[in-house]
């Protein structure tokens, strides 16, 4: 009983200090993730003393915990976001991680000296971007719709392949021309378990008639991690079962849907958190130290070249902009999941898999610290930024629930050209409305002939039917004024 309650007490603490912790990381523009593996280590065998060895126990964990991540980022995706980049999304999650395995291999073959199947072992490793790194930093961000929506669905669906091409590496059977094969029906059949699971959930519970508003959050996360369960146990991917199922729930008309999604963030969170704090326990600050090289030199090799070339051959065919182009080059985040990877080889105590743990280490906390605080500025500098970016704000209100309705937010930034214009100019859809203005701290009604400013904040009400006309619409007059419809600015990216 002891044992429990200072477990209990540890773990409350470690939670609170890492809720804490993303106060600080918006303060100082850290990425919070960081913040959580210093945890871990402070607690390690390097601070407190709590040694944790166990590999095994890790890699479980921790796909656990990439389950939830996956879950929330399912639930939280708009389907009207990533739609226009659907194509871009599954060539990056797909044909980039081929290319990428086979670069990053290739070059640490040539350069570290790995034995082939080694090589591309961390290729496979290092192909995956973070869907915690990605959804924790990229909403944050104000970039152009088509970015947001092709780096989610890329980091909701490339853990699939690539935890299969690790699993495929780290066994001794050996690498035959079915390989192709396997990956297509693993990640075919993974997509079908998702959708179906998704469309009976979704139909399951709106017929259902739960005792409590609670049971409905609860029910949809279990379907999620049952697409989970189902996908492993069809010798299917269980990861991309669960985003598509994830993903099919979260853009259906859920009964208590904001109450389902506030449930689903705050599990996410708890996921990363536990992740990221169990990962810094796990690792060892002595040995780290002789990973500097090899972690930099693969970070360097995944960084500035596979990366930037898987992307520029699977994005070209559908004209993607240079621009963005170099955006999503840069904002390929790793975080939790290549580590977790790396802990497969190791848990089957695979020759060199403790250098390709530590190395991932070293990578994943030089690459989130460079490119997790730069991704702001880049925007800026490719003039990425769309300006006032209208953002669903959490809010618990049944009656909007019922009514089917949202609340966006939108900030008026400098230089916009909102700046002047009148409410009544603005020509939001039948189903729309600013309900509020927020000037120099003080709150208040607007009406027609109310102007807006620069630094304003407005609440607009619109059903969900209309959220992405009106959506389009500030966008327009955002960047063209209140004549954007006679200049042919439609807002759509």
């Amino acid at each position: 009983m002891a044992d429990l309650t200072l477990a209990l007490g540890i773990g409350a603490a470690v939670i609170l200090a890492a809720v804490l912790a993303v106060r600080v990381s918006v303060k100082v523009g850290l990425p919070s993730l960081l913040l959580y593996l210093g945890i871990g280590v402070l607690l390690g065998e390097a601070g407190f003393g709590i040694e944790f060895s166990n590999a095994e126990l890790t890699q479980a964990l921790g796909l656990a915990a990439l389950v939830l991540i996956l879950t929330e980022g399912g639930l939280t995706t708009r389907w009207d976001e990533v739609k226009p980049a659907l194509w871009p999304g599954i060539a990056l999650s797909t044909v980039a991680v081929v290319i990428s395995v086979g670069v990053a291999g290739a070059m640490l073959h040539w350069i570290l000296g790995l034995e082939w199947r080694m090589a591309m072992l961390w290729g496979a490793v290092l192909a995956s971007t973070d869907a915690a790194a990605v959804f924790s930093v990229l909403r944050n961000l104000s970039v152009t719709r088509r970015l947001v929506g092709s780096l989610e669905l890329e980091s909701g669906m490339n853990d699939a392949p690539c935890y299969i091409a690790v699993v495929l590496l780290a066994s001794t059977d050996p690498v035959t021309w079915t390989l192709p094969l396997t990956l297509v029906y693993e990640l075919g059949l993974g997509a079908v378990i998702g959708v179906g699971l998704g469309w009976l959930g979704t139909h399951a519970l709106r017929r259902a008639a739960l005792p409590a508003t609670g049971l409905y959050p609860l029910a949809t996360v279990a379907v999620c991690i049952l697409a989970f369960a189902g996908g492993q146990a069809a010798h299917a991917s269980g990861l991309l079962a669960t985003y598509i199922a994830g993903l099919v729930l979260g853009n259906s008309k859920l009964p208590h849907r904001a109450d389902t999604v506030s449930f689903a963030e705050g599990l996410g969170w708890l996921a990363q958190i536990g992740l990221f704090v169990l990962l810094g326990l796990f690792a060892s600050p002595s040995r780290l130290l002789d990973a500097i090289v090899p972690g930099l030199v693969a970070g360097a090799v995944v960084t500035f070249l596979a990366r930037p070339l898987s992307v520029l051959i699977s994005t070209t065919p559908f004209r993607v902009p240079w621009r963005e182009q170099a955006f999503l080059s840069w904002a390929g985040l790793r975080g939790a999941v290549p580590i977790v990877l790396a802990m497969i080889p190791l848990s089957q105590g695979l020759p060199g898999a403790t250098e390709l743990v530590d190395a991932v280490f070293v990578l994943v906390i030089v690459l989130t610290l460079v490119q997790g605080s730069t991704l702001g500025m880049l925007a800026r500098v490719l003039r990425l930024d769309p300006g006032a970016k209208p953002k669903e704000v959490e809010v618990d209100v049944a009656t909007l629930d019922e009514l089917d309705a949202e609340l966006l937010q939108v900030t008026i930034p400098a230089g916009s050209k909102l700046h002047g214009v009148y409410l009544a100019e603005l020509r939001l859809p039948p189903g729309a409305t600013v309900s509020l203005v927020a000037r120099d701290g003080k709150g208040f009604t607007p009406g027609p002939t109310t102007r807006l400013q620069e630094g304003d904040q407005i609440l607009v009400v619109t059903t969900q039917a209309v959220r992405s006309a009106t959506e389009s619409r500030i966008r327009a007059v955002d960047r063209a004024g209140r004549y954007a419809r006679w200049k042919g600015e439609s807002g759509k990216d």
